[in-house]
Order: C-alpha cells, then structure tokens, then sequence
C-alpha cells in the first residue's frame, strides 16, 4: 500500500470519463492508500506522471457542482495532507465566435486585469434599474503553475505539441477506448445560430439544414487542429445550455468556456483548471466529443507537469496551509466588511458623534476635580441601584458640563470588561438645537447602545432596510421601539445627558425626550443622570430624584488655579505670596461659577506689576452680574490691543457668534483669508490658529477631537447673542460679503463636478465652500440693501450657481450622491429658495427671457421644481406674493417623479399664510394629487397638512369649494390624522360632511390613535 505522505500532486475528476482518460496518462500506477481520513469517502487513483507522484479524485457518481467538488477536494486534503499543487482537469462547454474555439480544443484557466481565471457566474448582486451584477471572480492558481502555464505556452508556439499523437499512443495499447475517446469525424463538429433550439423531440442531433448553421472555414496547414486558449472559464452550478446568454458573457467578460464544478475549488483548493471542449454551451448538447475531449486534456495536463521539477513542488506550500492563511485573511476581510457594514448603518442612524465632545471635556479637566461628587452618598445611591435616577441642577459656569464627562469617564472605566452594561451620553448644545429634536436625541441613544454590540441587531437591520430604499427617516414610534429592543440586550443601562436646559423647546421635543427616557427607564430599569441650570420646569420632571447641585468647590477651583497659574507673567511665578493671594481672591470671588475661575484669571495675563495684580483682584466681581462684567473686560483688553490683532479677534469672534453652525478651524482660517474683489484665495493671507487663539482674551477655545473653534462657554456665546450688534453691527454683512466672493472664486468656473470623487476634492480644497453653499443666502437676508448687486453677480454666473447649488443640495447617504441633485437650478431659484425677495424683483427686471416656470432638472426622484415650489415650502411670503403677480406662472406646476404643487409642499410644512395666497390664486387644483403611490394612494396637499397636524391649514384647504376630503381612492386624510393623534385635525375633518370614516387606511389610523 501506498504512504499517502508521499503525494503532493492533487488532481481532480468530475465525471468517470475524465478519472479513465487521467488514469490512462499515469507513467506508473500505484497501490492504494494506506489510509485516509476516517470521513473521507472518495475513490483515489495513485500513480507517477514524469517524476510526481499523483493522487487523483473523482465526484461521486451522478453527482456535479460546486458543493460536491470542494467536499472531494477537503477530504483529499485530509488524507493527503502533503498535496501542494491542485490541477482540475476534464471536459467543458466552449464559446465559439470570438476566439475560433471548437470541439477538441483545450481552455486553460488564465488571469488577467488582477482576476483569477475562473469566473462564478451565478455569483453577485441585483442592483435596481440594472441588470444583475455578476461578481465572483475567484482565487487565482499557485504562480508555479501559473509560470509553467507561460512556459509551456512559449514552447508550443515555437516547435507545436505533440497532444494528438499522445492520445493516439494511448489509443493503440487501450484500442477497447477507441470507440469513445477517439477524435470523431470533422462532420460532427456542428455550430448552430444562437437563436436556434435543439428541439427536445428530436433523438439525437438538429438537422443539418445549413441555415441552421454557422459555416466556418477547415483550419489552415499551418493551425494547431488541437487548439490550446487562454482566458476565463466561467462556473455555476448549472449546467450552460443558452446559447445568448453564453454569448452576452463572452461579449461582457470574454468567457471561452463553461462548466461546472470549478466555482467550488479555487477558494478550497487553489488550482488550474484544464478543459477540454466537447460541445458549444447550447442547447444543442451530445456525448459525442466527450472522451476526445477528456483525453485532450489530461494530455495537456501531463505536458505541463512534466514541465516542473519535482523540487520547484516540494518548495511549494502545503495546499492546507495555504487555505489556513487564506481562511484567517478571510476572517480578517469578513470582520472588516462587517465593520464597515455596521458602521454604515449606524452613520445612517445619526451622524451624530459626541464621543469628541468627550474627550475633549475630559482633557480639559484638572485632575482630581469632581471626585467630590463620584465620593458622594447620593452617587454611589445611584450607582448601586437601578432604575434610579440622579438630577444635578447648578448655575451658569458651575462646570456641569465637565462633572458630565468625569461621570461619563467613571462609568466607561468602571463597566469597560462588562458587555452587559450599556453606557450612552448626550450633549445637548443650544447651537445645534437643529440636530437635537427628540427623535434626534433618542437616535444618538440608539447609536450608541448599537456600537456596543458585536453585530447590530435585527430591529434596526429591519429598520434601515425598509427606510434606507425609500430614502425616508424613522418615524419616533419606530425609534423608540428600536431602542426598547435593543436596550433590553442590556442588564444594566445608563443615560447621561447633559446640559437639558440647552436641549430644543419650541417644538416640544425637550417634554417628549424626558418623558421617553422615563418610559425607557420603566420598562428597561434603566439609570438616568442629567444636568440642567436652575430652570423650574426641568426641575418638576425630576421630583422624587436624587438630588445634587453642582457648584464649583474651593478645593476644585484651588487644583484649577494651580495648574493654570503658570500662564501668569514671570514676576507672578517668583512670589508664592502673591500667587496664593490670587487663589484665596479668585477663590472668594468665583462662588460656585467655574467659569469665574478661568475668566478671572485670564484678566491677570497681560498685568505687568504686583500692584496691577492687587488692584485687579480688588475689583473681581461677584453675583449674578459677575459673568458680562468678565465678558466686558475681555473685550476691552482685545479694544487695547493693536489694530492687527484687534481687528482680527473682532472677525474672528463674529464669525463664531454670527455663524449658523460651529465651524472647524480651516473653514474659520479660509474666511478670515478672503478679500473683496479678489477671484481666489492667497494661503498666504490664512492666519495661524495659534495666533488666533491668543488675539481673543481667552474667549476662544479649539475642540481638540473635531477641530471645531467656539466660544469658551455657552453663557459667552449668550452674551454675544445679546449683545453683538454693539459688537459686530456689520457681521450679517460681512459674513454674506464673504461667502458670496468665496462662491464667485475662479475655481468654481468649471461649474457642476462630475463624480463623487471631484467633487469630495473640490470640498477638501476649498474649505468655506460647504458653509458658504448653505447658508450665504441666511445672512443675505439681514444684510443692507446695497449687498443685493454683490449677490447678482454671484447668482448672474451660470456655472458658479451649479456648483453653489451641487454643495447646497448635496446630502452623502449613498453613492452618487452629488449627482442626485438638482442640475439646472438657477439663480431665480436660488433667490426664491432664500426667500431674498429684493433679489429676486431685481432679476425678474432686469432679466429678458427669463422663464419664471423653468425647472430645476433634479434627479428622477425629486426633481423638476420651480422657484415657487421651493418658496412655497420654505414659507417665503414675501416671494411667493411677488411670483404669483407675474404673468404665466404656473400655480400647478408638478415636480418631477414626485409630481408635487406648490400647494402641496406649503400644506405640509404648515405655512398657512403662503397656503392663503396660493388659494386664492384662480386655478389652484386644491385637489392634485403627486406622483408617487407607495401601495396607499396618491395623496392631496389636505392629507400631507392632516397628517403632519397643522390645524389652521386644515381649516384653509377645508373652507376651500371643491375639496376632496377622502382623497378619492387614496389613503384618506382622516386615516393619516388619527393614526399620528391629531385630535384638532381630527375633529375638523369628521364635522364635514360626506367624510369617510371607514375609507382607506383606517386599520394604521386606528393602531395610531390606540397608541396616542
């Protein structure tokens, strides 16, 4: 018997026909194995071709496709454990047009552009509008067989082979395989038209009708009559008999053949695939050619490894060591795949991030301040016990914030090795009132409550597939029943929120964020900490709670100052007397504010005498008043310094107050950099952030993590608020001054960019852009009448207007995103949609041809809008008014694949007054219905205004002659109304007459109204 050790040839049959023409090639044969892997149930053949030793497999009888292949190949490499190249060699279905293949010819498996020469064609992914994407390319052959292949290749194209007169030699001592595995005659090799079938009654083979028949020359004296190609094989686990189809993947991927069991080796046994034609991948499929085929290329095979040195294998890798590398490589590639698939979801949910927040509030700590509150009583309370709650109100500049992200740290610290306890947090930030609705909010907790878990779980997988292909958000029932899911993964949860009295008001999301966490608190058990200033309301919500007030300590602001009193001037440094005289004055006059503390003490820097110092000190205010008095002193030592450096702090401040989101430092730097009049930036007019820092008297700070520049508090940025037209009486001017000559620069002259990836470099080269696309038009509105020429010239350039308006519209939720947006916006558009009436007049009068009804262009989903239509919806008076004067303008105008009015998009925003002057305008269709059927009906501008509960615009389309209440087959108005709880809405729907209380959707409004 044979040592199974001994064999590193690994060779592979599918069909019995192709194990005979193997077995016939072998120069020796040998016994069987001595053993084998005590589940491996293969039939093995062992012998020697040239001077390796070969073990070959054959799939079970009657068996074929990938499945079955690799299950062979795994339990040769169990019992042959030293195998180290892999060859897979027998019969396949050729692709005859555009390389001349034809029966008796031999594929091999070749590479190219960087892709293995197997190709798994059953493989990929459906993409919408398109057809299905195939994507399988598989593992590439060892590079010993893949340079052999070369070599052989090179050999043949100098002096010919000899496969013929090989398999005629084996014909003559085996003449009982004649009659099978001899060449058939040349007549037998037929090419049908793709377009004709074989028919299933006919017994053995189509007519001969040449018409059926693609008639090819006899190949020339001087043409191998064995040919031998090179290139893709294609695999699946059926078998090819579609003429098109095969021809659409030799067009698409230059396929020359196909077959079925090479898909489930390449990644389980790296090896080369060897085919012999023996028919055309049709319909028309015979045995005739089989055995020539087979026989064909095993003697291919046999050339080749008779081409390779026995030690060139031996220094190869085991074949199973090779797939352990790969597997782990695998492993790796997967988890990175998954990563990236979590995190595209959880970007999805919120992009959101306040773990910079974090760390930069907890960088900004002195060290062993706050312990007291961590050492209490009532913390270790709340920490001890679920479902408790710990309420920590303080004063303006007490430091909550920095107390949030010491409780933030102690916990993730704490629970760090325990994947049981969820830990998520919130900042909540007065000037990102616009990022943090109640649903925002609790969408933050979802997040990160989902990052914490190793694969996210199948209540928001659901949740971003069924809303991800809509291109819509959750609704806040949705949300909450995703976190309730996943919160309960969780033994122990805590919340954190910080700062509640900076968290959004006007809309009620404040009431109904408290309340939802409380809801979560009950049924998950839940521990909330929050903080908030003393604000009556805020306080009633947490009756019953642990209690702690925050406020400075002596011992804190005593650590802060020791380690900030270095910053003083030299002479300080020298005295120890006097510098704790600064901390017990300092000390005395902060009570409680922190914020005291750093503002004070930022007031000694530029005092050049002891007596300076004292005299400061004696003046340190205190109370309530203590923080503008603070404020105001900064602000004259910025007024005292020189004009340089004044004027920049100046602009500096104002951009941060004045600027309707925070910006990062290279967006502050680019618009302190701009010049009036000039067409590109100079980088070197960009200023230093160190400098820029030190010119602001302590009032700026920089987020280390996001780079964001902002003012060192929130009651700093409240002081400006109140009092920056003393400050800045220009600043509205000055920033649109700036951002409209920042979108007039001359690398915007291209206009709209083409891919993703132009684009992405247009924003990462010019820093402003982003702000300046979106919000120009905001401080336009507030700007002095002269600015208006300023904007003409912007919006009077074609190509400048593209590329504002790309940036603008822009939103990065899925590939291609800056290319689904409007293309043909104008600057009419542009005006309507900042509601920048005076503009607009000035266009319309100066404008010859100017089609007050032209088109966005938009993409398929949303395009096709009118200036209307974009005033309409963002509540623009003023403009709509102006608009409807104009002769023409067409009221009903539809957008695009959403076929929305004008009317429609007011009604659902709630712009009442602007719903008004659309009523009255003769021939409004009150009843138009947009474009779009989800499977619930078309919908009317009465249904989006029910729906979303504005009252008073119900009333308006109600009191209208000829509205249609029931939506005429559509979801009814009262369904959408009742299933959101709109009581109001409700009740004026159900007191006119001929509304239909069991029309459509009443099953979803009556589950909502059940929930409300």
């Amino acid at each position: 018997m044979s040592d199974p050790k001994d064999y590193t040839v690994g060779w592979i049959c599918a069909i019995t026909t192709e194990y005979v023409a193997a077995q016939e090639f072998l120069d020796e044969e040998h016994d069987g194995p001595e053993y084998v892997s005590p589940n491996d149930n293969n039939n093995y053949k062992l012998g020697k071709v040239g001077k390796h030793n070969i073990v070959i497999a054959v799939l079970p009888d009657g068996e074929y496709g990938k499945s079955c292949v690799a299950s062979v190949a795994r339990d040769m490499l169990h019992s042959f454990p030293n195998v180290r190249i892999g060859l897979m060699v027998g019969i396949g279905g050729g692709v005859p047009r555009k390389h001349d293949i034809r029966l008796g010819d031999i594929v091999v498996s070749s590479t190219g552009d960087g892709k293995g020469g197997v190709f798994q064609y059953d493989f990929g992914k459906a993409i919408q509008g398109l057809d299905f994407q195939e994507t399988g390319f598989l593992n590439q052959p060892p590079p010993l067989l893949r340079a052999t292949v070369g070599g052989l290749k090179a050999h043949y194209e100098r002096k010919g082979h000899q496969l013929e007169e090989a398999i005629n030699s084996i014909l003559e001592k085996n003449p009982r395989l004649q009659k099978k595995y001899k060449r058939p005659e040349p007549g037998s090799d037929r090419l049908f038209k793709a377009e004709v079938t074989h028919d299933t009654s006919c017994a053995a083979v189509c007519s001969n009708d040449p018409l059926n028949l693609i008639l090819r020359p006899k190949r020339a004296e001087d043409e191998d009559n064995l040919a031998i190609h090179y290139g893709l094989i294609a695999s699946a686990d059926r078998l090819m008999k579609d003429a098109l189809v095969r021809d659409r993947l030799a067009e698409e991927k230059d396929v020359l053949c196909f077959e079925m069991e090479a898909a489930g080796l390449m990644n389980h046994f790296p090896c080369l695939v060897i085919r012999g034609i023996c028919d055309y991948s049709d319909s028309h499929k015979n045995k005739e050619w089989q055995g020539y085929a087979a026989m064909a290329a095993v003697a291919y095979a046999k050339d080749l490894l008779c081409q390779i040195p026995p030690n060139r294998v031996e220094a190869e890798k085991k074949i199973v060591d090779v797939l352990s590398g790969v597997q782990d490589g695998l492993n790796k590639l997967l988890n990175s795949q998954r990563n990236r698939d979590h995190n595209v979801i959880l970007e999805w949910l919120t992009p959101v991030d306040y773990g910079p927040q974090q760390s930069d509030y907890i960088r900004r700590r002195q060290a062993g301040t706050g312990q007291w509150l961590l050492d209490s009583k009532e913390f270790n309370e709340w920490l001890d016990q679920s479902k408790q709650t710990l309420f920590c109100p303080g004063m303006p500049g007490a430091g909550k914030t920095i107390v949030t992200s010491i409780v933030v740290q102690y916990l993730c610290d704490k629970f760090r090795s325990d994947p049981t306890v969820g830990i998520a947090y919130l900042y909540c930030n007065f000037r990102q009132q616009h990022d943090q609705n109640d649903t925002d909010l609790l969408l933050s907790l979802l997040k990160q409550l989902v990052q914490e878990q190793p694969s996210i779980p199948e209540s928001v997988k659901n949740l971003y597939t069924y809303h991800k292909g809509k291109r819509t958000r959750p609704s806040l029932s949705e949300v909450l029943k995703a976190l309730h899911s996943v919160a309960a993964y969780y033994s122990r949860a805590f919340i954190i929120v910080d700062a509640l009295d900076e968290c959004r008001v006007s809309d009620g999301s404040r009431g109904r964020f408290l309340s939802e966490i409380f809801n979560l608190q009950v049924k998950t058990r839940a521990n909330i900490f929050a903080t908030s200033r003393y604000i009556p309301e805020i306080g009633k919500e947490f009756e019953g709670s642990i209690l702690v007030e925050i406020r400075a300590s002596g011992n804190d602001v005593r650590k802060y100052l020791e380690g900030h009193i270095l910053q003083l001037p030299s002479f300080v440094l020298c005295s120890p007397d006097l510098q704790e005289k600064i901390k017990t004055e300092i000390i005395k006059a902060v009570d409680g504010m922190f914020l005291l503390a750093q503002l004070h003490l930022d007031s000694l820097m530029d005092k050049t005498s002891k007596k300076e110092i004292t005299c400061a000190l004696g003046k340190l205010p205190k109370g309530s008043e203590a923080l503008d008095y603070a404020y105001k002193e900064a602000l004259q030592r910025i007024e005292f310094q020189k004009r340089g450096h004044r004027d920049l702090a100046k602009r500096i401040l104002l951009w941060i107050t004045c600027a309707r989101r925070p910006l990062n430092t290279l967006e502050l730097r680019h618009a302190l950099a701009v010049e009036v009049g000039e067409l590109a930036l100079d980088s070197d007019n960009l200023r230093d952030t160190e400098v820029m820092l030190s010119v602001c008297a302590g009032l700026v700070t920089i987020d280390e993590k996001s780079d964001i520049i902002r003012l060192v508090h929130y009651t700093t940025q409240e002081y400006f608020e109140r009092t920056w037209t003393s400050w800045f009486p220009d600043a509205q001017d000055d920033i649109t001054i700036t951002c409209v000559t920042y979108l007039s620069f001359d690398t915007f002259e291209s206009g709209f960019c083409l891919t993703d990836e132009e684009f992405e470099a247009r924003l990462r080269s010019n820093a402003l852009y982003d702000y300046a696309a979106r919000n120009w038009g905001y401080h336009a509105h507030a700007t002095k009448e002269e600015m208006v020429q300023s904007v003409l010239r912007l919006l009077e350039s074609k190509a400048k207007v593209s590329a504002a308006s790309q940036a603008m519209m822009a939103s990065r939720d899925f590939s291609g995103y800056s290319q689904r947006v409007p293309k043909r916006l104008t600057g009419v558009h542009l005006a309507a949609y900042f509601g920048l009436r005076d503009t607009l007049m000035t266009i319309l009068k100066n404008g010859r041809g100017i089609d007050i009804n032209s088109k966005d262009g938009g993409d398929e989903y949303d395009g096709g809008r009118t200036a209307l239509s974009y005033a309409a919806e963002r509540g623009h008076e003023a403009v709509v008014k102006l608009l409807l004067a104009k002769d023409g303008v067409d009221i009903n105008s539809k957008a695009g694949y959403r076929g929305r009015t004008a009317l429609s998009y007011a009604a659902k925003e709630g712009h009442g007054a602007v719903v008004k002057l659309l009523l009255a305008k003769d021939g409004v269709d009150i009843n138009s219905k947009d474009g779009v059927d989800y499977g619930i009906g078309r919908r009317t501008a009465l249904s989006y205004a029910a729906e979303e509960g504005h009252e008073a615009v119900v009333k308006l389309l109600l009191a209208k002659d000829g509205v249609d209440i029931n939506g005429s087959g559509s979801r009814t108005a009262l369904s959408y109304a009742a299933e959101r709880g709109h009581e109001a809405v409700v009740k004026l729907l159900l007191a006119k007459d001929g509304v239909d209380i069991n029309g459509s959707g009443q099953a979803a409004a009556r589950e909502g109204w059940r929930r409300h």
